[in-house]
């Protein structure tokens, strides 16, 4: 039981303070991609904790879904983020669930925030809400997929197995193309999920380009400092679950401080440099037309399929 605990509140504690930092690590690349200088990597710190010191506005047409969204999304995306191996291949929440109960928890939080735009009743939050039902239907059949093609090689569809297995090398199939085919379909999940380049451009508040940002445009102060925390988990878990699912090497498989010392770092460097290579792909690409998104999700999905049929076909 304390094992657990401590296993809970150490993870939580790297999840809540690394997301942040993720966030503004990308913005520093594109920044000094695009030739300028750009904030400091530390700046989305400043800019949470501004956000809670302000008082939010609330519009009168509101329900309490327009409340209560903020915290079920954070509550939820950490939830999710507990299901995934981090820094060690068991999970705080091993017992409470496997890729399926992470997929839902990730979809909790996207269906509140859906209502919330539409709660809102601003023009932008039910354009915002549409599009994102869109995206959200086509990414998490590929995301499942992607890691079903991962866990037939553990033969567990819990994400502790599948990492520790992978990790000691133990029922592994020598052939990388289903590996590879799923990292790829996970890769194109993770920037549609997160509202990234080429799905969705955070950095914008155009009409004819937001999803992510129509939905939340009413929220502001604590509200939207949990909403933009959340973004940041978000994209926390789905860097992990490409770093630790595809290549867990250099996560720690026990308790001893060393081990815990070595996986923890090799954790920050591995989705560190995620987070700069998303920089660089962000930089490079510019933003799909809507019409466009779904063939871009279409392609994750038959990536997906493949890894899973070219499992077969090897292990045949």
């Amino acid at each position: 039981m304390l094992y657990a605990f401590v296993l809970i509140v150490m993870q939580t504690v790297v999840l809540l303070a690394v997301a942040p930092l993720i966030v503004g690590l990308i913005r520093k690349v594109k920044a000094r991609l695009q030739c300028r200088r750009g904030a400091a990597v530390f700046q989305p710190y400043a800019d949470l904790i501004k956000l809670f010191r302000k008082q939010p506005v609330v519009s009168s047409t509101t329900s309490w879904i327009f409340t209560a969204t903020p915290y079920i999304l954070f509550a939820s995306t950490l939830a999710a983020g507990l299901l995934v191996p981090v820094f060690m291949s068991t999970t705080p929440l091993n017992f409470a669930g496997n890729i399926i109960a992470l997929v839902y928890l990730l979809a909790l939080g996207t269906f509140f925030l859906m209502l919330a735009g539409l709660d809102a009743g601003s023009a932008f939050g039910g354009m915002g809400s549409s599009r994102e039902a869109i995206v959200a239907s086509l990414t998490e059949p590929a995301m499942m997929l992607s890691i079903f093609a991962i866990a037939l090689t553990a033969g567990s569809t819990n994400l502790s197995t599948i990492v520790h297995k992978t990790a000691l090398l133990e029922g592994i199939v020598t052939d990388p193309s289903p590996h590879l085919m799923a990292f790829a379909a996970l890769v194109i999940v993770a920037i549609a999920e997160t509202g990234r380049v080429p799905v969705d451009n955070p950095a914008t508040h155009l009409e004819l380009t937001m999803i992510h940002e129509a939905m939340i445009l009413e929220y502001s102060g604590r509200y939207l400092a949990l909403v933009e925390w959340a973004a940041g988990l978000k994209l926390l878990v789905f860097l992990t679950l490409i770093a630790n699912v595809s290549a867990p090497w250099g996560i720690a498989t026990s308790m001893e401080p060393a081990a815990l010392g070595i996986g923890l770092a090799t954790y920050l460097v591995k989705v560190s440099g995620l987070a700069v290579l998303i920089g660089f792909l962000e930089s490079m690409f510019a933003k799909l037309r809507l019409f466009r998104v779904t063939d871009l999700l279409g392609t994750a999905f038959v990536l997906a399929l493949l890894g899973l049929v070219f499992f077969y076909v090897l292990r045949g």
